[in-house]
């Protein structure tokens, strides 16, 4: 009798053997998530944008004062009364950071949020249908990426003037030609895949298999190019702050307070180093965090 024959008479034998359970298998998602939060650059980005949250939210309700209000002579040097000293007009800069990182961090990703719905939406279109409609859409998506974006974004400010609406409008249709190209060039990847075939078999309508189908397996990337974009955005927003086409007074815009505060640099220099520190710091951590995505395997 051969080996084999006896191990297998042995174990027939055995009434009480039994396989041994498997562990239970994780879904790719939370295997993301798992190593998402365990990577260090997401610690690190992430921590860095909850304080900033924390400061929009309640920065302004550890200070006695408003940002609008005159509370002592401009450009007074930082103190106990004065956490971070006063800004040209005599107004408290902690108030106005706070208040400011506020717009920094809303402004920025609604803009991106509306160029990520609108990209997507051309993407998935035009990927997946293809034809004479994804040439010329395409076309035109190029025409608009030839252009310098931080021009275009201050051709359309020139037009319709500066306002948090209009910032919106400008960044959000600024990203929508890059955003409908990644999404395009994923689409025709996926449109070929035995998932996808096996939903038209069932009969699924196209618009379906585009927004159940294919979109769900673009999150990952689309997430990663979102935190790029946003960072993008923060440093846009601030440059239009810059250049004096931002918020308008009283408003506090940070990139406004670096431009007010770069001529004093030499004797006042918390003035524009503050914000400079908000908008660096805020750029840093979602770049930080895109590169902790991408490592965690969101982007395949």
């Amino acid at each position: 009798m051969s080996v084999a024959s006896v191990s297998d008479t042995n174990s027939a034998a055995q009434p009480g053997a039994a396989a041994l359970p498997r562990p239970p298998q994780l879904s790719i998602t939370r295997r993301r998530l798992i190593r998402t939060f365990r990577n260090p650059l997401v610690i690190i980005g992430l921590v860095i944008i909850g304080f900033w949250v924390l400061m929009a939210i309640g920065g302004p309700a550890l200070r006695p004062y408003t940002y609008i209000e005159i509370i002592s002579t401009p450009w007074t040097a930082p103190s106990a009364d004065f956490w971070l000293g006063t800004d040209r007009m005599g107004r408290d800069m902690f108030a106005r950071l706070a208040v400011g990182a506020r717009l920094m961090l809303l402004l920025p990703v609604i803009a991106v949020s509306v160029g990520v719905a609108l990209g997507a939406f051309i993407g998935l279109i035009t990927g997946y249908f293809g034809g004479l409609v994804d040439d010329i859409v395409m076309r035109l998506m190029d025409i608009v990426m030839a252009f310098p974006i931080i021009m275009l974004y201050l051709l359309v400010i020139f037009a319709i003037g500066p306002s948090p609406i209009n910032v919106i409008w400008a960044i959000g249709l600024g990203s929508a030609p890059g955003i409908a190209r990644l999404v395009r060039g994923l689409t025709l990847d996926l449109r070929g895949r035995e998932f996808v075939a096996a939903a038209q078999m069932r009969g699924e309508s196209s618009w379906y298999i585009m927004f159940s189908e294919i979109l769900p397996n673009l999150t990952g990337p689309i997430l990663v190019d979102a935190c790029v974009r946003v960072a993008f955005a923060m440093f846009t927003t601030g440059f239009l702050g810059f250049l004096g086409l931002g918020m308008p007074e009283p408003t506090p815009d940070w990139g406004t307070m670096i431009s007010e505060g770069r001529t004093w640099i030499f004797t006042a220099a918390w003035a524009p180093v503050f914000p400079m520190i908000g908008l660096s710091s805020l750029v840093i951590a979602l770049n930080l965090l895109a590169d902790g995505l991408s490592q965690a395997g969101w982007v395949d």
